[in-house]
């Protein structure tokens, strides 16, 4: 190749993604194919599958039927909402450029007059803030603001994760243990204490959690102390703290009644002796009466109980004195000194507490040596209960139970048999929260829907129907009706209102336009496959339309990330999920059968098919699933098995390289977009983690890739993709290259990920449809 062409692909590519990113590519071949090669005349192209405008989060105000969301719509990222009775939906922010700066942490006043949100990406392990654009002012992440009736947004104070008092009119957030406020409203006298230059609440201990209480007149925070910890309540009228039944145990989870009289929390036992982080000797303590030396190094074990180490109250055997010792006496050194419990030999207690007073009462604890009730992480005031969702052992699906504020034993709310993912995935009614919503896939294990149920206990009952997939659920203020973001085979994320008392979703934003292919998609169908240890595995199945009869067409399969994912049968709920299914419906226009697998370790089958034995660096035993699935595919008769190829992002870029490193025999081509290549640091070919990885099995990887990587990942280390070139290089096996300077895990961009689409369907018309042989790099 000469200096001359390389040169002429490099401004290519510089010249397609303007000034947004710069890509370095290293494919190393003579001519660069057209896209119109990796499209058939007439289909479809990947921008108008990724052209509508996608919700991606949802909030909804309390005392008023307005919700609110954030839009990501060809990479500019805005703030919606919408009200009662039609819903229409409006954009009230006006960032109208792709420059990668997210959005979110979207938050409604009570009245739905003031919506808060966060500008800027979380930093990385360096402190720099997201910068894909290249500005060379630096990048930022602020809390901004903006009226719901409409009007420019204003920039706060620079911050995240604000806490956005009832009124609308001041946030909360902390920074370096201290609690910070901004006012929201503007045109007041401003001070360094209204802008967060300076903490609003500075006390000893590391400081967190603000939570207002309903009414707005008090701040409950937790005031973390390494060995323990309080539950302390600032007063708003009259500037002052009271910390609640100050003790020496670990105090947490503060969650107020809906009359902001008192407030529910949680107490663990402070941390022991031999779990405590010492500083030097002598002081207070020291026998010698000597003054403490502040500037020595951290002594004995490392922090527990309060910071976060080993586990208060957790029971096994411990090694003391450089001996493991189970005798009596053991225990005996171990009670006190390494395991800290309760009198009553009990490890957990619900406190509630009277903010008046300060005085609190336990309601309820645990059982010494308890299995199930361990926690009470998560947990929300609700009617006259207390809600926290528990990983009961040996139970295959996520539950949530309750127990009442004034005492009783905790009653199992979600009887349902299905995963309720995450924090998203829960609400509760604006009435106090007299009823649970939650998402989950029970009853339907492919697809997500909302069910609801008596915080105080009774029987769950589905609300939403149809074949759709609902996630976020937001009651509205009214009772009458919650908002979901709505998802089916061809419809991408949209919100949609269902009633509280059952139904259909109304879709009510967006309004495709003509140009979106919805006529193109086909609707996928399920398969099952087994692997060679015989474990069952659910795949998504996309075929083209245009088959004819005793066509083989070529194959891809998909494998998505994590690996806590599941694909489903319709757009996703997750943002490069709901990108990668309209790139597999694309893949299936351009007329490739496409499977989607879901392997082992991903949720939505049960916690056993979670936590399967031998997964990752313990043997990687999820890529038997897609050898499984690729096998299947090549058993068809309508799949030529010497065509088939693979893609992935993440931990799917670390089973399409697993694929290619083991398999080029039956993998003929793959995309590895920022996949993790060594498990661990090890180079050491006897070791289990190395075997385990696609390095391990270098020397057969033999089929071309086409890989992606942006250099600022905060997922996978960049570091993943500089050493696998140098193995590729070394073997002269045909790669091709995309580096996104100061781009994240998922590129921020919407340029770059059309470019990179675009790009990868024409490496696979090559490779895989095309089967052409690949060169050699040495050329």
């Amino acid at each position: 190749m000469t200096f001359a062409s390389l040169h002429v692909r490099v401004l290519r590519c510089a010249l397609t993604i303007g000034a947004l990113a710069s890509f370095v590519l290293a494919s190393f071949v003579l001519t660069w194919p057209s896209r119109a090669q990796a499209q058939g005349a007439g289909k479809a192209t990947i921008e108008q599958f990724m052209s509508p405008a996608s919700p991606l989060t949802l909030t909804s105000a309390r005392k008023a039927d307005r919700l609110a969301w954030m839009v990501y719509d060809r990479g500019l990222r805005n703030v919606y909402t919408a009200a009662a009775p039609n819903f229409r939906a409006v954009r009230v922010t006006n960032f109208l450029k792709d420059d990668g700066t997210d959005l979110g942490d979207v938050e409604l006043s009570d009245d739905g007059s003031i919506i808060v949100f966060v500008r800027g990406s979380a930093p990385n392990r360096y402190g720099w803030v997201a910068n894909p654009s290249h500005d060379p002012n630096g990048a930022e992440r602020a809390i901004w603001a903006v009226r719901s009736t409409g009007g420019p947004a204003w920039r706060v104070a620079v911050g995240s994760a604000p806490e956005l008092s009832p009124d609308g009119r001041t946030v909360l957030f902390t920074r370096d243990g201290q609690i910070y406020r901004a006012r929201v409203m503007r045109g007041a006298t401003v001070t360094a204490m209204d802008t967060g230059g300076v903490p609003f609440i500075q006390a000893w201990g590391r400081n967190g959690v603000p939570k207002w209480s309903p009414d707005g007149k008090r701040i409950a925070f937790v005031s973390d102390r390494e060995n323990h910890a309080f539950i302390a309540v600032y007063d708003v009228a009259t500037r002052t703290v009271k910390y609640i039944a100050p003790s020496v145990d670990c105090d947490g989870g503060p969650t107020w009644s809906p009359d902001s009289k008192r407030i529910a929390f949680y107490r663990r036992p402070g941390t022991p002796f031999g779990m405590q982080q010492q500083r030097g000797t002598g002081g207070i303590g020291n026998p010698s009466g000597a003054a403490a030396n502040l500037n020595a190094p951290l002594v004995g074990n490392p922090a527990g109980g309060c910071a976060g180490g080993f586990a208060a109250g957790a029971v096994r055997t411990v090694g003391i004195a450089g001996r493991t010792d189970s005798t009596r006496a053991g225990a005996r050194l171990l009670a006190g000194f390494y395991i800290s419990t309760f009198t009553a030999g009990h490890t957990l207690e619900l406190m509630l507490a009277d903010v008046t007073t300060g005085e609190a009462k336990r309601v309820w604890r645990n059982a010494p040596r308890d299995s199930v009730f361990t926690s009470l992480n998560n947990m929300a005031w609700a009617g006259t209960s207390v809600i926290f969702p528990v990983n009961v052992p040996k139970d295959e699906w996520d539950r949530w139970y309750s127990i009442p504020v004034s005492g009783g034993e905790p009653t199992l709310l979600t009887t349902t048999d299905g995963m309720i993912e995450d924090a998203t995935s829960v609400a509760l009614s604006k009435d106090g929260g007299s009823t649970l919503y939650y998402c989950t896939n029970a009853t339907d294990i492919e697809r997500r829907h909302v069910w609801a149920v008596p915080t105080s206990g009774g029987t769950p009952r589905r609300v939403s129907s149809g074949e759709g997939i609902e996630t976020h659920p937001q009651p509205l203020a009214s009772g009458k009706s919650l908002a979901v973001i709505y998802f089916d085979a061809k419809t991408p994320a949209s919100i949609a209102i269902v009633p509280t008392a059952g139904g259909a979703p109304k879709r009510v934003f967006p309004t495709l336009a003509s140009s979106f292919p919805t006529a193109a998609h086909v609707v996928p169908e399920i398969v099952k496959t087994k692997a060679a240890d015989g474990l069952e595995i659910s795949n998504t199945l996309f075929m083209p339309k245009d088959m004819k009869p005793g066509e083989k067409r070529p194959a891809l399969i998909f494998v998505h990330g994590g690996p806590r994912r599941q694909m489903m049968p319709g757009y996703h709920y997750m943002q490069f999920y709901h990108w990668a299914y309209a790139v597999n419906q694309w893949l299936a226009d351009q007329g490739y059968v496409v499977l989607s697998i879901n392997y082992r370790s991903g949720v939505g089958y049960g916690k056993s098919f979670a936590n399967a034995p031998n997964t990752q660096g313990r043997g990687n035993s999820e890529y038997q699933d897609v050898v499984a699935g690729a096998k299947y595919l090549q058993g068809r008769a309508d799949v030529d098995p010497t065509r088939v190829g693979i893609w992935g992002l993440s931990y799917g870029g670390l089973l399409t390289s697993q694929a290619l490193a083991r398999n080029s025999d039956i993998f003929v081509a793959g995309a590895d977009l920022a996949g993790v290549h060594l498990y661990g640091n090890v180079i050491d070919t006897t070791n289990l983690a190395f075997k385990s990885s696609a390095v391990g099995a270098i020397d057969g990887w033999k089929s071309p890739v086409f890989l992606v990587h942006g250099d600022d990942d905060r997922n996978v280390d960049f570091a993943q993709t500089v050493g696998l070139v140098q193995l590729l290089r070394a073997r002269d096996v045909y790669h091709e290259l995309i580096v996104v300077p100061d781009d994240l895990h998922e590129s921020m961009l919407h340029s770059n990920w059309i470019d990179t689409f675009d790009r990868m369907g024409v490496f696979l018309k090559r490779f895989v449809w095309n089967k052409e042989k690949a060169p050699s790099m040495k050329q």
